[in-house]
């Protein structure tokens, strides 16, 4: 593959092609706080794979690589939490669910079962891993019960947790106590033993150790039941499932802090026994796509600041976020992969984050971009903020990306409440004392005490969502794309370790699947429009 050379401020850096991925293996990974517009990714890099190769079949795996029902993306206009954005492209061979996932089983058959209706192949794609984790009901209570414990009990903030159960699985893991979906292919004896355990522990944390109330205990069951009736309210519409599916109430026993564990027990085998088909290995199937010549698209939840690692708890998730964490889901051996970092033309952030770049609620921006923030797993409306360089820029310098994406750029054009604004990007933080600081602090209590040094670009009117070409977008967004990219570039490069640039490889200006500008110029070009 060739590759150009380019000095700037006396540094060298490598530009690597921009029509050619690197690897077979590409990880299209978030580089913010989450809900960057992953998921329709995976649609594009499909559809480049495909033009390049003249094979239809050449993107072999869609693999979800970490968390679970907690990240919610959308992909050709399907909203999807548990299963991969690959769902759509029916040419991929297989839907494959990594060892590094939580997943409850009802999930995969409450979220596929209605996109079978519509016309995509779920079940005779889907594969999940041997190794993938079994999240269940109790997951789900312990989530909400230590919410209501550090609020009530420790009065600190709110976690601002999705409430799905995946931090809790993930603590079952380390704690050595989890259930794999391998349990379904064994004796039935054996699975109601490991879950009947699960679920007395966790009756027992939830009553001595979280000390909820009765009442917040009877609350739970009614938490859990109407937000998943209102995730699953079009399958209700439908006919597909009726409200009883989603009755969290019948597993609760008439004794206070207990669960009905027979009826626990007979639900979660029963949904096994409906996927036992569809649970293999995983590690295998990589193996054989890649010897074909085929790509392995792995697909992240959240992002590189909410990895439980280098993000800022208790705001983090508790999976890994980075790029490794695609081998270790996969469970193949580490090899070259390439890299996509998204993230979109604004910042948002969902929870309790602090948020250094937030806008004022009452600023016309921030009141046009919050009627299209909500989260896709919960519905909860997102904050929203100016673009933060810094976070991007860390992101890359310790990350490592080999392309950068840029989503919803079409939201900053001028609108009806938002008019002859300049548009502000934060390119470093600062302290009291005037300090400058070009990376995020590690120390959380450094980080909050310090505020964003922005720069102001002036913004543009013109509806973009139907320009397809880079040179039609106005001046004013060239200009404005570039200006990140350089800021994400500068933070990442300081002490002159950075020696690849990343590509610009794709702006998005719209949710739908063609809503995208793909002939975006190198990076030494696009740094000559600042």
């Amino acid at each position: 593959m060739r590759a150009q050379i380019f000095t700037r401020k006396n540094r060298d850096y490598i530009i690597m092609s921009l029509t050619k991925f690197t690897s077979q293996i590409i990880a299209d990974v978030g580089i913010s706080m989450g809900d960057e517009g992953k998921g329709r990714l995976v649609y594009e890099i499909i559809d480049e794979l495909k033009s390049a190769s003249g094979r239809s079949d050449i993107a072999g795996i869609v693999m979800k690589v970490n968390g679970g029902a907690n990240s919610g993306h959308t992909a050709g206009g399907v909203k999807l939490n548990l299963l991969p954005a690959g769902v759509i492209e029916n040419d991929v061979e297989v839907l494959a669910i990594g060892a590094g996932v939580v997943a409850d089983p009802r999930k995969f058959i409450w979220e596929g079962l209605p996109l079978e209706r519509r016309g995509y192949k779920i079940f005779d794609r889907l594969l999940i891993d041997e190794r993938t984790m079994v999240s269940d009901i109790s997951h789900r209570l312990v989530d909400l019960a230590w919410e209501d414990y550090r609020v009530n009990i420790l009065c600190e903030e709110p976690r601002g947790s999705t409430g799905r159960g995946i931090t809790p699985a993930y603590v079952d893991e380390v704690g050595q106590f989890q259930i794999c979906y391998s349990d379904f292919l064994g004796p039935r004896e054996v699975f109601a033993r490991k879950l009947s355990a699960k679920l007395l522990r966790a009756c027992d944390l939830i009553r001595h150790v979280c000390k909820v109330s009765e009442q917040k205990w009877n609350s739970f069951f009614d938490t859990l039941t109407k937000a998943e009736l209102r995730a699953n309210a079009d399958s209700l519409k439908e006919g597909i499932f009726s409200e009883s599916d989603f009755d969290f109430a019948r597993f609760k026993a008439k004794g206070q802090f207990e669960l009905d564990v027979d009826a626990v027990v007979d639900e979660y085998w029963r949904a096994g026994m409906r996927l036992a088909k569809n649970i293999g290995d995983v590690r295998e199937a990589c193996l054989d796509a890649l010897s074909q010549g085929k790509y392995i698209i792995g697909e992240f939840g959240q992002a590189y600041w909410l990895d439980k690692r280098h993000g800022f708890p208790p705001n983090v998730t508790a999976s890994h976020t980075g790029v490794p964490e695609i081998f270790e889901s996969a469970c193949i051996p580490i090899q070259s992969v390439h890299t996509l970092g998204c993230c979109k033309a604004y910042d948002t952030k969902v929870g309790t984050h602090v948020f250094l770049t937030h806008m004022e609620d009452s600023h016309p921006l921030a009141i046009k971009l919050k009627e299209l923030e909500y989260g896709t797993s919960t519905g909860r409306q997102r904050m929203v903020g100016w673009f933060d360089c810094v976070e991007k820029g860390d992101a890359l310098r310790y990350g490592g990306y080999d392309d950068i994406v840029i989503n919803k750029l079409d939201a900053l054009s001028y609108g009806a409440s938002w008019r002859d604004g300049d548009i502000l990007v934060c390119t470093s933080y600062a302290d009291d004392s005037g300090r400058k600081y070009f990376g995020v602090p590690r120390s959380e209590s450094l980080r909050k005490s310090l505020k964003p040094v922005y720069a102001s670009l002036k913004g543009w009117g013109q509806d973009i969502s139907e320009v397809r070409n880079f040179d039609k977008l106005p001046p004013e967004a060239k200009r404005y794309v570039a200006f990140c990219l350089k800021g994400i570039i500068d933070v990442a490069s300081k002490g002159g370790t950075l020696k690849k640039l990343p590509n610009l490889r794709y702006i998005g200006v719209g949710p739908l699947q063609s809503q995208i500008i793909r002939d975006i110029p190198s990076t030494p070009e696009l740094l000559k429009l600042i």
